[in-house]
């Protein structure tokens, strides 16, 4: 990878990228240009609609994957309290308020989502709990309420105001021009009412995201329905995960996109470029549809 390009890359240069794409792929012969679909996932969310607004005239239909609907710093504010009611219902089984530094050392959950990445990578017991006693400054039991909240919530002060970046890129939050200018970006819930009438929508989320909650799918699917646009749904899968393979509700799993999944996005593209029979959804999915007609089952 080359830093000195990919360090001063922003999210407007990504949309650019994305655009750039689109137009070589309607030069290619095979290519139908009046029936050409976007399909992005997680910041994917956020370049798709863009390009779809600056490319009306090529772009037939999106998918939202993973939906990324305000700005990031809302997804920063679940991702680091979530762990939160984890320590409360997970951890803390009697209910004591408190959880021990041994208990917190072989949680992998937990040691993701606070220790230092180096220490989380560790698979020495003795050296995570060594590390977490001493980040808490105790080897026996953290209060919930007057340690690990207080922690948190200056956590995420930090992270929202983007303290913990550097000038260079690294494993951990990728490269801080790109950060700087994916938060201060304009949310796709102000931009989502630009989307052509003409171009269908299509949204996707789990139900157990933990890096996009559902909740910012239904808010745009709602943002969607107030601004009335004619064409647009929202399915969600229970007990899916950001990459949509099966996962908790405090983590995302890795894994292949479950084939449901797979066959509801194709089944929605073939009836919206005009190809095959109208939309039937699945009767294991949950859905959501557009003003005038919604329905609902599960998984």
């Amino acid at each position: 990878m080359d830093t000195n390009v990919w360090g001063n890359t922003t999210i407007n240069d990504l949309i650019h990228d994305a655009e750039k794409a689109l137009n070589v792929i309607v030069q290619q012969p095979e290519v139908d240009p009046k029936r050409i679909s976007i399909i992005g996932h997680s910041e994917g969310t956020v370049i798709a609609p863009r390009v779809a607004i600056d490319n009306s005239t090529k772009v037939k239909n999106i998918v939202l994957m993973g939906v990324a609907a305000q700005n990031p710093r809302a997804t920063v504010y679940y991702q680091n309290l979530l762990l939160l009611p984890y320590a409360m219902q997970v951890l803390d089984k009697n209910h004591t308020g408190f959880i021990s530094i041994k208990q917190m050392a072989k949680d992998p959950f937990f040691i993701r989502s606070i220790a230092p990445f180096s220490i989380a990578l560790s698979n020495n017991t003795k050296t995570i709990t060594t590390a977490i006693a001493k980040f808490f400054g105790t080897n026996g039991y953290v209060s919930i309420d007057r340690q690990l909240k207080p922690l948190l919530i200056k956590a995420l002060e930090n992270a929202t105001a983007l303290k913990w970046l550097d000038s260079k890129c690294n494993n951990l939050g990728g490269c801080s021009k790109w950060l700087i200018s994916y938060f201060n970006i304009e949310p796709d819930l102000s931009i989502i009412g630009n989307v052509s009438k003409s171009i269908g929508i299509l949204l996707l989320n789990g139900e157990n995201d933990s890096q996009t909650p559902v909740q910012q799918a239904f808010l745009l699917q709602q943002r969607l329905t107030n601004v009335n646009h004619p064409d647009h749904m929202l399915i969600t899968y229970p007990n899916l995960g950001h990459f949509f393979y099966p996962s908790s509700q405090w983590f995302t799993r890795g894994g292949p996109i479950e084939p449901y999944v797979l066959a509801d996005i194709y089944t929605w593209l073939e009836a919206h470029s005009g190809l095959s029979h109208p939309h039937i959804a699945t009767p294991t999915s949950t859905l959501a549809a557009n003003a005038n007609t919604s329905s609902s089952s599960e998984r």
